[in-house]
């Protein structure tokens, strides 16, 4: 290794774990309790999976799919020692701090495995300029557990498609959104057939170990809890009702069914009725343009970048829920992009950073002002919301003009 491919190797791994030990402490520091979801939801969840007590998605319904306990059991397993010190609470938060920052050391080694490539350098800086620009909802969230499988699993689908397959598999099985991944690959991919029987093996494995444990009626209860749930104000679908909570014609009421904020107000309840099927056909739209590119002979490198973030802008865009910690699906996509087709990656990166900054100005930063409906943060995250649909047609634009073989 060369003097300056040492140094540059260096400096990316400095400033990856700097920004990953900056982001963890400014959880403590923000408003509005950032982390509360690993302490006030997480510990508890694992805590009585760990004494005995109930198991969320094995003796009840639960929001997640059931491997995403894996992880809170894991940072309940490390935290142990260091509850004499700091208490369950701060012992747990560190504990899945730690977890995260190592899960993401493991995939940032895959990524600069080539590190005398630009591409996987400009990758590198990118994903700690989105950690640090989104702040600790980056950290703290279900969601960060996933982003490093996806990252390996799409960097291994060119070389080792059954093992990406196996990665993406694992991370739809903690959090849906890796699904789309699979998607993307098995249709831009020359190796549908091995990545299909790949993740149908995984989820054939998971789901009888999860009958084994006793799970029946809860098996799939990720998808039917998600059913009963109204517009949350963060969705890009309610940025009209904020408006209207601005003069008084809406309000923004809490959930403790589901333990978020969510629009209470005329016409509300039939624009969430109508996202999950436009959803649905918003995703089938975006298969479809990439199944017809694939079969016209476009390239892997050019066609599964933006198919893969198209259909997951479109899961963000049409979703009811807005949740901060949806900017993180975003990263490992535009990551990608970067590794397999530099010069068109871009606009999507730029765009992508600009939605991790926004997002962290709203939540956690100004999160209580838009509570209150306050105009300054209804305004930032309308210009979120926004941005949002524009990487939308960023994504299906540049799909629609992938070239294909004469």
């Amino acid at each position: 290794m060369t003097s300056a491919r040492a140094g540059r190797l260096i400096a990316l791994w400095a400033v990856f774990l700097g920004v990953h030990a900056l982001v963890a402490v400014l959880g403590w520091i923000y408003p509005s309790q950032p982390m509360g979801d690993v302490v006030l939801v997480y510990e508890p969840w694992s805590a009585a999976a760990v004494g005995g007590g109930a198991i969320v998605g094995i003796t009840e319904q639960w929001v997640y799919p059931q491997l995403a306990l894996l992880p809170m059991l894991v940072a309940k397993l490390l935290s142990l020692p260091l509850v004499p010190l700091l208490g369950a609470s701060g012992a747990y938060l560190v504990a899945w701090a730690v977890l995260v920052t190592a899960l993401d050391a493991v995939a940032f080694r895959v990524l600069l495995d080539r590190a005398t490539s630009r591409p996987h350098r400009i990758a590198g800086w990118t994903w700690s300029a989105a950690l640090f620009l989104l702040g600790p909802i980056a950290m703290y969230r279900i969601d960060a557990v996933t982003v490093p499988l996806v990252v390996i699993g799409g960097l291994l689908l060119r070389k080792r498609p059954a093992v990406a397959a196996a990665l993406l598999t694992i991370g739809a099985w903690i959090k849906i959104w890796p699904g789309a991944l699979i998607v993307a690959a098995v249709l831009a991919g020359r190796m549908r057939t091995r990545m299909l029987l790949t993740a149908a093996a995984v989820t054939a494995a998971v789901v009888v170990l999860l009958f084994l444990l006793g799970a029946d009626g809860e098996l799939f209860g990720f998808l039917t809890e998600q059913t009963g749930r109204g517009l949350q104000i963060e969705a890009v679908a309610a940025t009209p009702f904020l408006w209207l909570a601005i003069t008084g014609t809406a309000r923004i009421e809490y959930s403790f069914d589901i333990l978020t904020f969510q629009i209470a107000a005329a016409g509300a309840d039939v624009v969430t009725a109508v996202l999950t099927p436009l959803m649905i056909v918003a995703v089938l739209v975006i298969a479809v343009i990439g199944s017809i590119k694939a079969m016209r002979g476009a390239s892997f490198p050019r066609l599964f970048p933006p198919l893969a973030l198209a259909l997951v802008s479109a899961l963000i865009v049409t979703n009811k829920v807005g949740s901060p910690q949806f900017q993180t699906w975003l990263i490992a996509p535009v990551l990608l992009w970067i590794v397999f087709d530099r010069t068109r990656a871009r606009v999507p990166v730029v765009v992508v950073l600009l939605l991790c900054a926004l997002t962290c100005l709203i939540y956690p930063l100004s999160y209580d002002a838009l509570l209150r409906a306050e105009l300054v943060p209804v305004l930032l995250l309308s210009a979120r919301n926004i941005l949002l649909i524009v990487l939308l047609a960023i994504g299906i634009r540049a799909l629609v003009r992938v070239p294909v073989k004469p």
